[in-house]
């Protein structure tokens, strides 16, 4: 075994890579110890069960999927903005086969209100980054500008009727 100390950051660039060589299946506490040359013990010190070390590994690869772009001139407009995003996620699924499926099964799995949280503070990011591209694009007149709100509870925008302008 290996006797150095591990951080967790190294144990989901191992996690990640073993979603990428043999699919979310790959990924168990005891795999992840193997592929990191360390005890079940080392990985249950961060991450409490499996399914903490899934819901990481998922949050992990999103953020390495939509990772900052090089070229920030994709938050000045919408095309480009959701140009963009479709091209890192179909990148992301070339790049992680089968993540779609352990993102559901890691949802599924945990079900639990922490995962539930966890879920939502990552839609409300990616929300108001949205609308605030929504608001800079300068082709989008000002007067549809101000309708655009970001809603209290985490939940998708809500339609034009319900938008106070």
């Amino acid at each position: 075994m290996n006797l150095k100390v591990t951080s967790r950051e190294e144990i989901l660039s191992v996690s990640r890579e073993l979603v990428k060589k043999e699919g979310s299946q790959a990924i168990s506490i005891r795999s992840v110890a193997g592929a990191c040359g360390v005890s079940v013990g080392s990985i249950y010190n961060y991450f409490g069960s499996k399914t903490k070390l899934l819901a990481a590994t998922v949050e992990s690869i999103w953020t390495e999927i939509f990772h900052n772009p090089d070229n920030p001139a994709v938050y000045e407009d919408t095309e480009s903005c959701v140009t963009w995003m479709y091209r890192q996620m179909e990148a992301g699924s070339r790049e992680y086969p089968g993540f779609v499926a352990l993102h559901s099964l890691g949802l599924a799995e945990q079900g639990k209100k922490e995962n539930i949280r966890r879920m939502n503070e990552t839609q409300k990011h990616i929300q108001a980054s949205l609308v605030q591209v929504l608001k800079n694009d300068s082709r989008i007149r000002n007067t549809s500008r101000r309708c655009f709100r970001t809603s209290t509870s985490g939940a998708a925008l809500e339609t034009p009727s319900a938008w106070a302008c």
